[in-house]
């Protein structure tokens, strides 16, 4: 039987043994944590607007008619689902460049893999932020869940222009 795992927070210590103290961990206040997730989620919306707006323009306004048939509307899909990929995974790049500049997280592969499993609401618990940035946790999975629906909110407007399109149209 397999038992789960507790991870009792020690009161004395505001570092886990992976991550060094540092200077600039030190003395956060709250307030200025809220100023800096405030200005990761700003960063973090224009990327995401920019992008949008760049698929917009390509997917919305093409000359081409949208497609009619099966695997031409299967490739539109695709290619719409990987450029949003792409936008999701520059979003969590900024914040992993943010978590590796201030020393939060010990090394880029465990910054990257904790802004993703954080920005995506996975959430697996195995690495935690020091204790004076837990605050933006939190903060970029909420991000992530909005810049998810915007998202979400794309692919719905191309379905519906792809399946308007197909409405009341003779079959091929």
């Amino acid at each position: 039987m397999l038992r789960p795992t507790v991870r009792i927070d020690d009161d004395e210590s505001d570092e886990l043994p992976h991550q060094p103290p540092d200077a600039r961990c030190q003395s956060l206040t709250m307030h200025s944590n809220l100023v800096i997730a405030c200005v990761l989620v700003g960063v973090t919306v224009i990327v995401h607007a920019s992008g949008l707006a760049v698929l917009l323009r390509v997917f919305m306004r093409s000359p081409t008619p949208m497609p009619k048939r099966f695997w031409p509307i299967v490739w539109l899909l695709i290619r719409l689902t990987l450029a949003l990929i792409l936008i999701h995974l520059s979003e969590i790049a900024v914040w992993a460049f943010f978590y590796l500049w201030t020393e939060c997280l010990p090394d880029a592969e465990s910054a990257f893999y904790f802004s993703g499993v954080t920005y995506t609401t996975i959430g697996y618990g195995d690495l935690v932020l020091p204790r004076p940035w837990r605050l933006l946790g939190p903060v970029e999975g909420l991000t992530g869940i909005l810049m998810c629906g915007l998202s979400t909110g794309l692919f719905v407007a191309l379905l519906g222009r792809v399946i308007g399109g197909k409405v009341g149209d003779d079959p091929d």
